[in-house]
């Protein structure tokens, strides 16, 4: 007796779980302002993916808090999706204070697997480095340009 591979479909080898932009912006939270664009949340989670390799990210509300008080910087990602909104409504206002940039993206699943865990992260901080500056500077530009909400 032998074991039979199974062939994969083409659903499991597109992916065919991922759901569409828009699908995600349904779920997304009345705090999350400002939200990124769908070109702008690929380029955060590709910034987030280059930080993760070189151990350059901060991750989840206790760490990110943590050292947003010890006045480290970067930009700021947090995840549209998340609820209740209580556990991390408290961050943004921490980040205008200290004048850091920070923008929302749709998924908390894709901002956690962005970083290398399986598990959904909520908020992520990403911290300036030499190895990916033109991805970083890139995405600094745009996050700094978005609207700020009221």
């Amino acid at each position: 007796m032998t074991k039979v591979k199974k062939e994969k479909t083409v659903e499991e080898e597109t992916g065919g779980t991922e759901k569409s932009y828009q699908e995600l912006i349904a779920n997304v939270n009345p705090i999350a302002n400002p939200l990124a664009s769908r070109k702008l949340s690929k380029k955060l989670y590709k910034c987030v993916k280059k930080a993760a390799k070189i151990k350059q990210i901060r991750r989840g509300v206790k760490e990110v808090q943590k050292f947003l008080n010890k006045g480290e910087k970067g930009i700021v990602v947090f995840a549209g999706d998340t609820l209740p909104i209580e556990v991390y409504c408290h961050l943004p206002i921490m980040c205008e204070d200290r004048n850091l940039p920070y923008a929302y993206v749709p998924s908390k699943v894709d901002l956690g697997s962005s970083a290398g865990s399986k598990r959904p992260t909520c908020v992520i901080m990403v911290k300036p480095h030499d190895e990916y500056k033109e991805a970083y500077a890139e995405c600094l530009e745009e996050v700094t340009s978005l609207p700020k909400p009221i």
